[in-house]
Order: C-alpha cells, then structure tokens, then sequence
C-alpha cells in the first residue's frame, strides 16, 4: 500500500485524506496541487513486483507495500522533480525513439526511459535519466578524495608534530553504479526479449546542485554527465531477480518479516536513519536510530 500519512513540518502525522481534505494546520505547508501531485506519485496502480522495487532491499520493499507508513512531502519533491523531467523529455521523443514503454516477465515489470538514435545516428542505445546529487554522480564517475601532504607539521594541540596533509581530487577510480547498472541491464534484457537490439546503455545523470560550492569541491562542474553502464551477465541477472522476487512473494504470503536489507541496501545504515520511507516501521532502523542516539547523549 502507498504511504497514508504525511509528517508534518512540526513533526506530527497527519493522514493524507484529511490534509487535502482540509489542513488542521492554520496554513498548509505547501500549495495544494503540489501535495496533490506528491500523492499522486506513491500509488502508480502497479500490482507485480517492479525493477525499481526489487533492488531495494526486500524488507523496505515488503515494509512499503503492507505497513501505514508516513511520509515528509518535502523529501518527496526530488522525486517530483524527475518525474517533471521524465514527462518533459518524453514530449520530445518523436520519431524513431521509444519512450516510456512499460515491459514485464514473469518475474517483475519495467518502465525504460528511452531508446533508440538518442546520441548519434546509430540505433540501439537504451538510455535512462537521473536527476540526483553531485555526491552520487561523484561516486558514479569514480572521481574520490586523497590526503595529500603539505610538507608542513602540527605545531601544537593532540596532533603537535603529525605532517599536515589537505584533500585533493582524483579521478578515475572504482565507479559506483551497481543499482543503475543492474536497473538498466534488465530493463535491456526485457527489451531484447521483446525482439529489440540494445548496442549500449548510458544514464544522463542532472546534477541538481551543481550551482553549490559542494558540487565544485566535489570536482563536478557540469550539470549533465553522460555515463556508460556496461553489460552484465543475463544469468546472474535473473538468478538475483528470481531470489528477491521469490523472497519478497513469501513475505507477502506468510506476512513475515523478511531478513534485514544487505549492508549496500542500507548504504551504510545511511538509509535506515535518514532515507528509508518505511523505517518506521522497521526494528532495526528503530534499533539503529536508538544506538545513534545513545551515542549522542
């Protein structure tokens, strides 16, 4: 099921309903239609399990699709923003490109973005819009941070004597694009077994604060980054589809809880304080936040 509650900005909860109905608020927080248009967005009608949904870890998954979970309409309005540029691009692909095409199997659905002669006049390249941060396009473009000594020490404090060092960027390392790559092969995989030839895969990455400092610290100067995803085994794809769509199908069924996401699912555990819509509902976000807050105290 979507998302039933709002938080609200002073941090109660408020069911959807009753805030489009009538905010019990003196003000609503932000225009009508904007919160309309985030509602919208939680509940695409979609009943088999999708790409999207599947690479999440299965807990957040099965969590999102059983639990009354609440939601913060403000961190909803990134996503608002790649739909925007979703439907604008897709106004614009007349001609030999597909657009928006919803595919499935048996094991899950797909909505790819585009494809077609989308760079150059070759056909056959499948392509996918990102609009996200430039930390995320940092890490995808394996450009990353080293110490770098300034040749001077410490003169006083804890540290009198240790070599001063300052940061320097790099490029050219690992590229961290696994859930892209993953997402993108398959959505290759449905359309070669719908009869199309895909020849190359790329993701138009939209920086959406490359106007900050952070950005330019981060060495991205641009606002779009082509970047090329490359193939991965079909068999490893399907075996890692089938397992997570096989678990999520029991959890569903026996109404357990499934295991707790992987580590990479949970970026960290970045995800479980900060990101995950459901982790509310979760006890070992539950868990991890009380431990945080120990910490703190």
């Amino acid at each position: 099921m979507p998302a039933t509650k709002f938080i609200c900005p002073d941090g109660q909860e408020t069911p959807i309903l009753k805030c489009l109905n009538r905010c019990p608020k003196k003000e609503r927080c932000m225009f009508l239609p904007t919160l309309r248009a985030v509602v919208k967005s939680l509940d695409r009608g979609i009943e088999e399990p999708t790409v999207t949904e599947l690479i999440s870890g299965v807990r957040e998954t099965y969590l999102k699709k059983t639990t009354d979970y609440a939601i913060d309409p403000q961190s909803a309005l990134y996503a608002l923003q790649g739909q925007a540029v979703h439907t604008l691009h897709e106004e614009c692909t007349e001609g030999e490109i597909l657009s928006e095409v919803r595919l499935k199997d048996a094991l899950t659905s797909g909505k790819f973005d585009m494809y077609g002669k989308i760079l150059d006049e070759s056909d056959g390249t499948l392509g996918d819009l990102k609009v996200t941060s430039s930390y995320k396009i940092m890490k995808a473009l394996g450009i990353h941070k080293v110490d770098v000594a300034t040749g001077e020490v410490y003169k006083t404090g804890a540290r009198k004597g240790q070599p001063k060092t300052r940061k320097e960027i790099r490029y050219g390392g690992v590229r961290h694009v696994m859930d892209w790559a993953i997402q993108l092969n398959y959505y290759r995989m449905l359309l070669e077994k719908a009869g199309f030839t895909v020849k190359r895969m790329v993701i138009q990455a939209i920086c959406r604060d490359n106007s900050l400092r952070t950005a330019s610290e981060r060495g991205i100067e641009q606002t779009v980054y082509l970047i090329p995803i490359h193939k991965i085994s079909d068999q490893w794809l399907e075996r890692y589809f089938a397992k997570k769509a096989a678990m999520l199908k029991e959890a569903l069924e026996t109404k357990k809880m499934p295991p707790v996401c992987s580590n990479r699912e949970r970026w960290g555990g970045r995800k479980c304080l900060d990101f995950c819509e459901a982790r509310a509902e979760c006890p070992f976000a539950k868990e991890l936040r009380m431990m945080n807050l120990m910490k703190v105290g």
